[in-house]
């Protein structure tokens, strides 16, 4: 097993990837402002929960992905269907 990177070594390794994904997020953010109808789509809940998101990511709290994948996720039912059982 593999000692974890140093923060240095992560921000180094991953920077670009990071920024390059940043960028992407607010280009298309950018493309939803500018769309048409673009002022009666604020409510839409997906961009509800991409603002969530994002809000995740800058609060400096630890567990960010786990926070982030939470809110795109559905909350778990025990009564789902189990798609090996019959």
């Amino acid at each position: 097993m593999n000692p974890p990177l140093t923060a240095e070594a992560a921000l180094n390794r991953y920077y670009l990837e990071t920024r390059c994904k940043i960028i992407e997020i607010a280009a298309n953010l950018d493309r939803i402002d500018r769309g048409t109808g673009a002022t009666g789509i604020t409510i839409d809940p997906r961009l509800a929960k991409v603002r969530e998101a994002i809000s995740a990511l800058t609060d400096g709290k630890p567990d960010r992905a786990e926070r982030c994948q939470r809110v795109f996720s559905l909350p778990y039912e025990s009564n789902w269907p189990h798609p090996n059982r019959p």
